[in-house]
């Protein structure tokens, strides 16, 4: 899975967005289930690249939540 740009992101729907941070984070909640049982990953910067994603995401998505909620006040 490749890394999520802000632009890619802003270019979904909201249902796509939705279900794309459902995959990150069962995915990094296997990656960390992984790490902690003692295994080895495959990519261990994985679970970094995985953590920024969904920060962006949510960080996008609070963006487009704040613009609604200024547009509606008339800002």
């Amino acid at each position: 899975m490749a890394i999520l740009k802000g632009n890619e992101i802003r270019g979904m729907s909201r249902e796509e967005i939705v279900e794309k941070l459902k995959e990150l984070r069962a995915e990094l909640a296997r990656a960390r289930a992984t790490a902690a049982a003692g295994g080895s990953l495959e990519n261990p910067a994985r679970i970094k690249e995985l953590k920024r994603a969904i920060a962006r995401i949510l960080t996008i998505t609070k963006e487009k939540q704040k613009e609604v909620h200024e547009r509606a006040r008339g800002m």
